[in-house]
């Protein structure tokens, strides 16, 4: 551009990127998109620089909690002039019997960039072990054998599912879920349930920003259930997990919305068990850049 004073070329002004889509917040920095469902993040005139939150579903509770939902961060991700799709992971099913193991959840995804997998369901009574997900399930109990949680597949979203602990007979207590900050608890004792893996908290200024999460943390496992009365179910990790039960008590779902695990129920049949929570996706983006 010539400057007419002066006669100099002047350098270009920037083009500034326009973006729409998910629900607009912000803070003294940077706006944030937030997704709940399924949606688009469309940027025009100018490529976005932007960092991207994406939890997926958290897994059901079965006997033992389901695990939270994986959950990944990308950094510094440079987004083209296009419609980037947003695909929001729903929280698992619990089975409602008490030989199989409860459903994960589902996968979130932001465009091409690598999916965050669902969270595995909590496993049954009569001994099963948990499913591996974003962070694995936790084992379930009634029976006289040893159980294990779910593993962390694939590794970099979360932790594995807690066991039974070795405590196989009467009254029975269930493994947690793992978190994506900490691995689910075993049973801790013969009546006491495993409590689920906490989140991660480390995003608690986009979760101010907002108004999502729990607390300030994503991704919190479901906790263990017992079968007996009188015994102490497994607390739900911060993060939208959900509290396990005793008996026919019906245990928490997951928080929606936080990728949290499902509940696990100390009912023979798991139809008291916790459903996972739905996922979600954060874009951020500084406000100098629109």
């Amino acid at each position: 551009m010539l400057n007419i004073l002066t006669g100099i070329l002047s350098p270009p002004v920037p083009l500034k990127s326009v973006v729409t889509g998910g629900t607009l917040a912000s803070d003294a920095t940077y706006f944030y998109r937030t997704f709940t469902s399924n949606g688009t993040l469309a940027v025009t005139n100018a490529d976005l620089t932007a960092d991207i939150l994406v939890v997926a579903g958290g897994g059901a509770g079965a006997s033992g909690g389901g695990g939270a939902g994986g959950l990944r961060y990308f950094d510094a991700n440079l987004l083209s002039i296009a419609n980037h799709t947003v695909t929001i992971g729903g929280g698992g099913t619990k089975t409602g019997t008490y030989q199989a193991v409860s459903g994960n959840g589902s996968n979130s995804q932001f465009a091409a960039l690598t999916v965050s997998t669902g969270g595995g369901g909590g496993g049954g009574a009569e001994a099963n072990n948990a499913a591996a997900g974003g962070s694995g399930g936790g084992g379930g109990s009634w029976d006289a054998a040893t159980t294990t949680g779910g593993a962390a597949s694939p590794s970099g979203q979360g932790n594995a599912g807690g066991g039974n602990g070795g405590f196989t007979a009467s009254p029975y207590p269930a493994g947690a879920g793992g978190g994506a900050g900490a691995v689910g608890g075993n049973a801790s004792a013969s009546n006491v349930g495993g409590n689920g893996g906490i989140g991660l908290n480390t995003y608690s200024s986009w979760a101010s920003a907002t108004s999502t999460g729990d607390s300030g943390y994503y991704a919190g496992g479901g906790g263990g259930g017992v079968y007996s009365s009188g015994s102490t179910a497994g607390s739900g990790g911060s993060g939208g997990g959900g509290a396990g039960s005793v008996n026919n008590a019906a245990a928490t779902n997951g928080t929606t919305n936080t990728g949290g695990g499902g509940g696990g129920s100390g009912q023979n049949n798991s139809s008291s068990a916790g459903n996972g929570g739905s996922g979600i996706v954060i874009v951020r983006y500084l406000k100098t850049a629109v």
